[in-house]
């Protein structure tokens, strides 16, 4: 547990902002996201000091890791522009009154619709992913004779130490032009177009990463090719380094603050300067995009424990009455969590479970091998960290709803996302005439 002003342990109760897990499972229900709005506020100021510390940037929040307009107005409040990843993205930050000239367009496919709903929003800038979108979001800008301000992914070909799935420069990544092979040629091209207007590259390694060495080698190839591009006659403006920064989930990880975070851009700032006064380039605007270090400590999920099998000397099972379906991790990828029993916080972990969800797989398991303590039916088990790709990943799996979310901010405590309904889970069903 990374304990903090907003999170902490009192009198064997575990707080989040002025309440009690507890209360809060008492009064919204369970399974319950809780989100700490005062932490997402810290963290941000934070990113946003370190970026403007170190000269011209911005600080772009990735809406994959959580996506609530509430959280994009807070965001939005805290100087924070936007990375969005689909129409659906596009459409919510919308919602929130987020200046679309401080809105990225990423994304390795973007369809014909989601091309033309950025362009008629007037977002600031496309990331360009394939020569489909190239060609199309040419032809689409000219049709509205508007001149389409562009960035171009780029694959620094840097593996990041991190899972499989979540790295995302690693050779034959899906994302972005090989900085070794098409990437100066096609930017390139685009330079010489009358529709698309180039300004800078993006790269991004991967999440959930922990070394300064991944960050500096991407660095070091990206400034590499600005450089080239500037003999070429090409003004590369921007670099937008992405973000993947590592959280805390276990003891297995350092415990972050939002200090520390605001020292890792002052770092990956620091060495885009350098790199580019060496190149003798002017040094850019540089753009960072976290998602998960923003959000992720930030939530809280809390589940009420249900059925307990104990296999002596084997295995036991703590059974809540979430699971995969609000939060797929583990399923994915093995992810590891740290958690408590709310009510018994202060206690020592007294005994090493497998916390199972509640649905019908066997690979349906919140963690295995959670120090905890004597959990009994009823208890509400809190998990921490799940701020990030559980809300965003979650899923009416078995029909089960999706878990509501509820925004803390000190004393206040409210929906930002109300919980669903079994008539929800059936709005969209319809049946033909012929069946009937």
């Amino acid at each position: 547990m990374n304990t903090r002003k907003t999170l902490y342990v009192k009198d064997n109760d575990l707080y989040i902002g002025a309440f009690k897990a507890t209360e809060l499972a008492k009064k919204f229900g369970t399974p319950l996201y809780v989100m700490d709005a005062a932490y997402i506020r810290e963290v941000s100021d934070a990113f946003v000091a370190a970026v403007n510390k170190c000269g011209r940037g911005a600080v772009a929040f990735a809406n994959k890791a959580f996506a609530t307009v509430a959280t994009a107005k807070l965001a939005a409040a805290h100087g924070l522009w936007f990375d969005v990843v689909s129409g659906g993205e596009l459409f919510m930050v919308k919602r929130a009154g987020a200046d679309m000239k401080k809105v990225l367009f990423h994304g390795n496919n973007k369809t014909p619709r989601e091309i033309d709903e950025a362009l008629d929003a007037g977002i600031g800038f496309f990331v360009i992913d394939s020569l489909n979108e190239l060609e199309l979001l040419d032809k689409k800008a000219g049709e509205r004779g508007v001149r389409q301000d562009v960035l171009v992914r780029i694959n620094p070909g840097v593996s990041a130490h991190t899972f499989e799935a979540v790295m995302t420069a690693a050779p034959f990544s899906k994302f972005g032009f090989d900085v070794h092979g098409d990437a100066f040629d096609v930017i390139r091209d685009i330079a010489s177009r009358d529709n698309l207007n180039f300004r800078g590259l993006h790269a991004h390694i991967g999440s959930q990463i922990y070394e300064a060495s991944s960050y500096e080698k991407a660095i070091d190839i990206t400034v590499d090719l600005a450089g080239r591009l500037a003999e070429a006659g090409i003004v590369c403006d921007i670099l937008d380094m992405g973000g993947g920064y590592g959280i805390y989930y276990t003891d297995k990880d350092p415990k972050f603050t939002p200090s520390a975070y605001a020292a890792t851009v002052e770092n990956v700032a620091r060495r885009v300067a350098e790199k580019s006064a060496e190149r003798g380039l002017a040094a850019p605007f540089l753009i960072v995009e976290p998602g998960r270090s923003i959000v992720g400590e930030a939530g809280v999920t809390l589940y009420t424990v249900g059925a307990i099998k104990d296999f002596p000397g084997v295995k036991k099972y703590v059974a809540v009455d979430g699971g995969m379906f609000d939060n797929p991790r583990y399923a994915l990828y093995e992810s590891e969590y740290s958690a408590v029993i709310a009510g018994k916080a202060s206690e020592p972990a007294s005994e090493v479970v497998t916390v199972a969800g509640k649905c019908c797989e066997s690979g349906d398991l919140i963690g295995k091998d959670m120090p905890l303590q004597h959990a009994e039916t009823g208890d509400i088990l809190a998990v921490f960290s799940t701020g990030a790709y559980n809300y965003s990943m979650a899923s009416n799996y078995n029909l089960n709803a999706i878990p509501p979310v509820v925004l803390v901010d000190g004393d206040r405590a409210d929906y930002i996302v109300k919980a669903q309904t079994y008539d929800d889970l059936l709005r969209n069903n319809t049946v033909p005439e012929w069946l009937n």
